[in-house]
């Protein structure tokens, strides 16, 4: 460790860190490594050219929110514990890839060995600050240690965080010893983490006891559904829904009956009849025909194929455990995969120049294309042998890299080996172009099927290396805007190439001759505006007529009138099979209550919420009680739109917004409350919405009315 005096300490602390893994990586044997570890631990104290380390105070600002803990954490009362920080922003894929890494990292040292792992949220868009979002994150990974919302990138700043994934490791006393920066560093970690515990521990700096840490516990029931992701259509018209936060498929058909639940409700890596087989947050789906369905195995890393036919699934492709090749080739199974999100099957005629007696007729292969977010490409995967590409020949059965070099760029180019994404999670096919949602570049691209030229649709930057080019505009090729885009479906009939716009939180068309696109007003059927929340798929129906939307965060499913823009849930039925998911009973507690009120809305109107608990719980102390309006009628004038509670209570001013308006029979608004709640031994999140409708006008005006709202363990009644 020789550090020049005139480098800051984020320069210190990235110097001796990469000086440590290339003497770690180079060591033999086990042992020596471990040597290798403490003998940088020892210099850390003794090596004057760092001391400069010990001036870095790192600590958490007192007024951020908190997730997974029942109140703020302060690094200084953290003392004889070693503490890794993890800045990470949840829509990063080498963020959720290190999340597995940590996962291991604290099943092998758990809190009271002396380690501690904090996440430490610093977003990238500014969808990623809001509260809610960032709870539906930590639920959807299934983190279970405490998250700090640095929203305002204080602690990120004030260290010299320079990427996500970065993984900070200070010692018993707070001093800085590691910055790893990128995923791929578990096994290291692991390894440096016992060699470090066993030496503090005999110098007697590791504190040994439990923290009370309880999980949050979300009592939001998902209607048979958690954070639903793509959705797919069968030829005869049936969907397939990937059921993410349930490890499962569902295969509905055009009404919404479930004919088959497929997987769920632990994650697992398991082939087999439709029963035992396990998924593993399942995102993208495409059926190759009515029984046969391809699965974008995401968590798991691989390619999975539904039998509906003889009950069964395999995997095609992926090993279970994540790669970063940039290249593959080989036989499915045995190719690693990282982080496969969305696939589409395009179909084309082999280049075999062989002689064929009817050249109308030549057969079409199959193949299944992937957008392989971990390593920002296009793989294919060869159920056949073909001869494609410039004479290029793929063997029956392998997978292999298609488009994109790898690097994490918005560029395109005419040549698919030059391109290159930045984590494509969306596709779909019109005949010989394949769309691309391309997220973290937050722009529509597409590609040839022909010969793999790539090329922009709408949004991103012209500037390849800028990938922070994102927004709310609507308009044309680069003057439009999105924000980190999931999800697409091209609808043959009108040319036209629909937007799940996730971070904004809307649906947009792209009319495709002249690149340009702009926002889908949906409506619900009492003609309010539907507040969606972070949708990931898009599925049209056999006519084309409407379109499926997957709400992922509200837990729902929308249909869509293309023409009108009104919207429904489309309602599942699992009546016909048998109930054997978690999620699948009757939940007592009601997340959608209804109000009845007699107004006079002739002048404004203030109507006070007021929540009562019962006596078993209370509010968490410090954590936040928020509230926002879902929807409100166009007849009305509602203000605020969103807030925290006071005291349990918040309220709203209510007017017409036209002098004729009549309430009588109408639904006015749903507010929707999202309460941190504890009981003696655990801490609750409960999220629920009320929606309020006039039965009748009041003769007279009066200008409060009162919603009182009791909550206990199971229940929400309204008074």
């Amino acid at each position: 460790m020789d550090c020049p005096n005139e480098l800051s300490v984020i320069d210190i602390l990235t110097f001796i860190t990469d000086e440590l893994l290339q003497t770690f990586r180079s060591s033999n044997d086990e042992q020596e490594k471990i040597r290798t570890i403490t003998k940088f631990l020892q210099r850390l104290n003794e090596d004057t050219s760092i001391a400069k380390l010990k001036s870095l105070n790192v600590e958490f600002e007192s007024d951020l929110e908190w997730f997974n803990v029942t109140g703020p954490i302060s690094l200084k009362d953290l003392k004889g514990k070693i503490i890794v920080l993890d800045f990470f922003t949840y829509c990063c894929i080498n963020c959720i890839h290190v999340l597995q890494e940590l996962r291991c990292l604290e099943e092998q040292f758990p809190i009271e060995s002396g380690l501690l792992v904090i996440g430490v949220h610093s977003a990238k868009f500014d969808n990623e600050r809001v509260t809610a979002n960032i709870v539906s994150a930590v639920q959807r990974f299934g983190i279970t240690h405490p998250i700090v919302n640095d929203s305002r990138s204080i602690m990120w700043s004030t260290i010299g965080i320079r990427c996500w994934p970065s993984l900070l490791v200070l010692s018993p006393t707070g001093t800085p010893m590691l910055l790893l920066m990128g995923e791929g560093h578990g096994q290291f970690l692991q390894e440096f983490a016992g060699a470090a515990l066993s030496f503090f521990s005999q110098q007697g700096n590791i504190d040994y006891s439990y923290l009370p840490i309880p999980t949050t516990s979300n009592c939001q029931p998902a209607a048979n559904l958690c954070f639903p992701s793509k959705i797919a259509r069968s030829p005869q018209g049936r969907y397939a829904i990937a059921d993410s936060g349930n490890n499962r498929v569902l295969i509905v058909t055009s009404s919404g009956l479930v004919q088959h639940k497929v997987g769920g409700p632990q994650a697992g890596f398991v082939n087999g009849n439709l029963a035992t087989c396990r998924f593993s947050s399942p995102q993208g789906l495409a059926f190759v025909d009515e029984h046969t369905l391809i699965i974008a195995d995401t968590k798991n890393h691989a390619l999975r194929k539904i039998s509906l036919t003889t009950g069964n699934v395999e995997t095609l492709a992926g090993t279970g455990l994540q790669g970063n090749e940039r290249v593959g080739g080989r036989i499915g199974p045995l190719q690693p995969l990282s982080s496969p999100w969305d696939v589409a099957i395009f179909r084309t005629r082999d280049m075999d120049m062989s002689f064929h007696l009817d050249e109308r007729n030549v057969p079409e292969k199959t193949i299944v294309l992937i957008s392989m977010a971990g390593t920002h490409q296009i793989w294919g995967y060869f159920p056949e042998g073909i001869i494609w590409w410039k004479f290029r020949k793929f063997e029956p059965l392998c997978c292999v890299a298609l488009i994109g070099n790898g690097l994490e760029e918005n560029r395109n180019n005419s040549y698919p080996q030059n391109a290159a994404f930045a984590q494509p999670s969306g596709l779909a096919m019109s005949k010989d172009i394949l769309y691309i949602a391309d997220s973290e570049s937050s722009s529509i691209r597409k590609t040839s099927m022909i010969d793999g030229k790539v090329m922009p649709v709408v949004g991103g930057d012209r500037n390849p290396l800028n990938l922070f080019a994102f927004g709310d505009v609507d308009g044309k090729q680069f003057n439009a805007k999105l924000q980190h885009p999931l999800g697409v479906t091209y609808n043959d009939a009108n040319k036209r190439l629909y937007v799940a716009d996730s971070y904004n939180h809307k649906i947009k068309v792209v009319d495709t001759n002249s690149n340009s696109i702009s926002t889908l007003k949906i409506k619900s059927q009492n003609k309010t505006d539907v507040i969606l929340n972070e949708p990931a798929g898009l599925c049209l129906d056999a006519d084309g007529q409407h379109l499926l939307v997957s709400d992922t965060n509200n837990h729902i499913i929308y249909i869509v009138d293309v023409v009108t823009l009104i919207a429904q849930p489309f309602i599942l039925d699992f009546s016909q099979i048998p109930s054997t998911f978690k999620t699948d009973v009757s939940k007592k507690l009601d997340n959608h209550a209804i109000k009845n009120l007699t107004l006079n809305l002739i002048k404004a109107v203030t109507i006070n919420f007021i929540i009562y608990l019962s006596p078993e719980l209370n509010f968490t102390k410090e954590a936040p009680q928020k509230w926002v309006l879902k929807a409100v009628s166009q007849s009305l004038k509602v203000n605020p739109s969103y807030g925290t509670l006071l005291n349990g209570m918040c309220n709203l001013q209510v007017v017409a917004a036209h002098y004729n308006f009549s309430c009588v029979n109408s639904e006015l608004l749903t507010i929707e409350f999202s309460l941190n709640l504890c009981r003696s031994n655990c801490c609750l999140l409960k999220r629920f919405s009320v929606l309020l409708k006039c039965d009748k006008t009041m003769e007279e005006h009066i200008p409060t009315h009162n919603v009182n709202i009791r909550i206990d363990q199971s229940n929400i009644n309204l008074y």
